[in-house]
């Protein structure tokens, strides 16, 4: 059976490393590919930030890492440049949708503009049949369906399809996830036994842009950096019923489900129910006002069908870390779904993802209007 030439999408962790390994070790030609996303050093010390970057994803750390992989493997190695894509679609945004009140998902949005187009792109330019990664996945072909599959890994701790629902039928086509069916000390003992000397590297858990998870101090340094001012959405705090309870200082420092820092103190504890851009209101309740059973989901991408033309019964994962819920979901117009809960769901948060799941197949998602 004769080899093929694969592009590995190489972000310098133990994951992608060993699919690079891995993909070498069977015979075929593997190219490795590491996208310079983000200058890390670009807003270090700038209002707020902190000086040292090490340790993030896509750090120049973590290029030097892929770098000397891919020395060890022995395979070509190139760095992809996709700065200026990578701020016009993701970080931008990001900045945008935290001013108008919204919680995104910058990784999300990475692997739909960049990482499952860009480097696809790049892949086919340099002869690469198809392009693997290290994300805890599985695809399949169903030839009765016709349509390419997604699913869930098979460790479900160390899932990541929540952050793939955007994906098409043809990136999912020319696709490998060479880990879906692998738990992480699997990958790790694997990574040992081909000599890689990350095996042991911890796994990154932060925005690559947001050290530290502090995207408030990351705000106003990069408005500051490209001489905008912060925009003036102070407001006031008024409950569920409309009663103006307090004032806050900008809709950007909150989240639907917050409870710390709303500045005002009652009887029992207060929550962010719903942030109203437009009106700059953040509105507040009880933690049982938290509950809703339904939700909009626009910007719809579906994958185990071609269109949804009558109520389906799914699972729906609100969040990452959600353990998902029973639902049916519905079209309700132009791009977008309506999703029925059997039960209420706690803080269901516009700008997250709204993923839908028949059993490990990922039917479908789109944005939490």
């Amino acid at each position: 059976m004769p080899s093929t030439t694969i592009a590995v999408a190489m972000s310098g962790g133990v994951d992608s490393s060993t699919v690079a390994a891995m993909l070498r070790a069977d015979g075929h030609q593997v190219i490795g590919l590491t996208m310079q996303l983000w200058n890390q050093r670009r807003l270090a010390g700038h209002a707020g930030m902190p000086e040292a970057v090490q340790g993030r994803c896509c750090s120049l750390d973590d290029v030097y890492d892929a770098r000397r992989v891919a020395e060890t493997i022995g395979i070509p190695y190139y760095v992809v440049n996709q700065e200026e894509r990578f701020e016009r679609d993701v970080v931008r945004p990001f900045v945008d949708e935290y001013l108008s009140g919204r919680t995104p998902i910058p990784c999300s949005l990475c692997n739909n503009h960049l990482k499952f187009d860009q480097l696809l792109i790049v892949a086919k330019q340099i002869g690469a049949d198809t392009l693997a990664t290290g994300h805890y996945a599985r695809v399949e072909r169903d030839e009765l369906r016709g349509r390419w599959l997604l699913k869930r890994a098979a460790d479900p701790s160390k899932d990541q399809t929540y952050f793939l629902f955007g994906l098409t039928q043809e990136q999912l086509s020319r696709t490998r996830f060479p880990l879906g069916g692998m738990t992480k000390p699997e990958v790790r003992e694997l990574a040992r036994r081909y000599g890689l000397a990350l095996a042991e590297k911890p796994d990154s858990q932060e925005i690559c842009f947001v050290p530290g998870g502090d995207y408030k101090s990351f705000l106003d340094a990069y408005l500051a950096e490209r001489g905008e001012t912060l925009p003036d959405t102070a407001g006031e705090l008024v409950t569920s019923d409309g009663q103006v309870i307090g004032e806050h200082g900008g809709i950007h420092n909150f989240t639907v489900g917050q409870r710390k820092g709303l500045g005002v103190a009652t009887g029992s504890p207060l929550y962010v129910l719903q942030i109203k851009g437009d009106a700059r209101q953040v509105v507040v309740g009880h933690q049982e006002e938290l509950y809703s059973k339904t939700l909009r989901a626009r910007q719809v991408n579906l994958i185990a069908v071609d269109e949804l033309r009558e109520p389906m019964r799914v699972t729906v994962k609100i969040r990452h870390r959600h353990e998902g819920a029973p639902a049916t979901v519905e079209k309700s117009g132009d791009d977008e779904l309506l999703a029925t809960f059997d039960q209420p769901q706690r803080a269901i948060t516009p700008g997250q993802a709204a993923v839908f799941y028949n059993g490990d197949i990922v039917v479908g998602g789109g944005w939490i209007a």
